[in-house]
């Protein structure tokens, strides 16, 4: 069953194009339904019927795992018994009628325009670690980017003088970013005055470096952002996805359409962009209840 593992995680790399993280998640949930499988029913592969999935399902919810853990979990299987059809490993699909619990819509928490403000001015001084943080809350919250979009540019990424930023997304997708003004001048002056001194091997491709001169892991930058918020008084859990849900929903709440912002996002479906409609309804009937006379 590792083989068929490693064979199902090849098979999402090369066909599908999916990302490292993305991977990194299917092999989780895998493996975790093929422990159940050793420590409780020792059956093969071609034995592994509906209820045996359902049996996993009822153990997986009563772990105390999240519902949205189940559903990934169930969905990674799902995805696995359809490879392992397709290769012929097996003659029918035995998750084929098995469902993901229905989940509640979260919406995402964004910041207000005052208080990503705030964010921004946090990093003061012209230390190489202060100007590279400036220079990335900057470009994230002018792009939308995810982190790791973001740590993964390279210089040859960026364009300062025609402020664009070429970045590659899910399934190694491209998409060229404008970014405004201060972004670009934050970017200019981190290029100028703070990567020279960060870089410590001729040829680093990497553009945001830490002061080992490698590139900067997504896990750093999220507590980059959680050392400024908690300096400038932004008492809310942030990460460095509330910078682009904020980014999205300031877009939309000013005038933005929305495939415009799809696109800027890189989401493959609209559907996953409407999220923001409903906060930017929310703020629309905030302002509406604050300035209208009879609300």
């Amino acid at each position: 069953m590792d083989k068929l593992l490693a064979e199902f995680i090849e098979y999402l790399q090369v066909e599908k194009g999916l990302s490292r993280n993305t991977l990194d998640s299917y092999k989780r949930d895998v493996t975790k339904f093929l422990m159940y499988l050793q420590n409780t029913k020792k059956v093969k592969i071609e034995e592994i019927d509906k209820d045996l999935l359902a049996g996993y399902v009822f153990y997986l919810k009563k772990s105390t795992f999240s519902p949205a853990t189940v559903a990934r979990g169930i969905s990674s299987l799902k995805g696995f018994f359809r490879f392992l059809c397709l290769e012929k490993y097996l003659e029918a699909d035995p998750s084929i009628h098995l469902d993901a619990p229905k989940l509640t819509e979260k919406l995402p928490k964004v910041l207000t325009v005052e208080e990503v403000d705030k964010l921004l001015a946090g990093p003061r001084g012209s230390d190489p670690g202060n100007l590279r943080d400036k220079t990335m809350l900057e470009v994230m919250y002018a792009t939308g980017m995810r982190v790791s979009e973001l740590t993964g540019l390279d210089l040859n990424h960026v364009d300062v003088d025609l402020a664009f930023v070429r970045c590659v997304g899910k399934g190694n997708k491209e998409r060229i970013i404008p970014i405004g003004s201060l972004a670009a001048h934050s970017l200019q002056q981190y290029l100028e005055r703070a990567r020279p001194l960060l870089v410590k091997k001729t040829g680093e491709k990497a553009l945001f470096l830490n002061y080992h001169g490698k590139r900067m892991t997504r896990q750093s930058f999220w507590k980059i952002i959680k050392k400024y918020a908690v300096a400038v008084g932004i008492n809310k859990e942030i990460s460095p996805h509330t910078l682009r849900h904020s980014f999205a929903t300031h877009l939309l709440i000013n005038g933005a359409d929305l495939r415009s912002v799809q696109e800027l996002l890189g989401h493959a479906d609209i559907s996953t962009t409407q999220i923001y409609t409903h906060l930017t309804k929310s703020k629309l009937k905030e302002v509406y209840n604050k300035t209208h006379p009879r609300a």
